[in-house]
């Protein structure tokens, strides 16, 4: 039996839904071979009895290449294309309304509900000149459409915010 495996090259192929499940079953799940499997299912899009067929050796291969992915830190994403919608990063944090930020500081550290921070960090744009934009008003109810989202723009935000907070509690010391 011969499948085509799209393997992810770039964090950015990942979606926040994938990485979602695969770490639901992490948790309930201590068997490296079976979450290897079931890493290949997720990110490669195939059912986890080919995986379970596949060469040991290429298990090996392409799940260390996808742990690489998911061990990458990078910088913040401005912009990104989801189901032929562009988003945009929250251009001015300093205008949140408490809603945003309640909703921000509650769920930028808990995984299981990620995406409602994200719904408030990345928003459709409506309008754009070059690299200024205007995004939509917030809305609470658009917090499933962020499970499509790339994970390189989380954890770019996410480590924008950690960062902040770093920046600020030296500042805050050497003041």
């Amino acid at each position: 039996m011969e499948l085509k495996l799209n393997i992810p090259t770039k964090l950015s192929e990942i979606t926040l839904r994938q990485y979602k499940k695969f770490i639901e079953i992490g948790q309930k799940n201590n068997d490296p071979t079976f979450i290897q499997g079931k890493m290949i299912e997720i990110f490669c899009g195939v059912s986890h009895k080919f995986a379970t067929l596949m060469k040991y050796n290429d298990v090996e291969e392409i799940t260390g290449d996808i742990n690489k992915l998911l061990l990458q830190q990078p910088s913040l994403i401005s912009t990104f294309k989801m189901n032929g919608i562009e988003y945009g990063f929250v251009p001015d944090l300093d205008n949140m309304t408490l809603g945003e930020y309640i909703d921000i500081d509650t769920y930028t550290g808990e995984y299981d509900n990620i995406e409602i921070a994200m719904n408030v960090l990345y928003r459709p744009i409506i309008k754009k000149i070059k690299n200024k934009y205007i995004i939509e008003d917030y809305n609470p109810d658009n917090k499933d459409k962020m499970l499509d989202m790339p994970m390189d723009a989380v954890v770019g935000s996410l480590f924008f915010f950690l960062n902040l907070g770093l920046e600020l509690s030296e500042i805050t010391l050497s003041y």
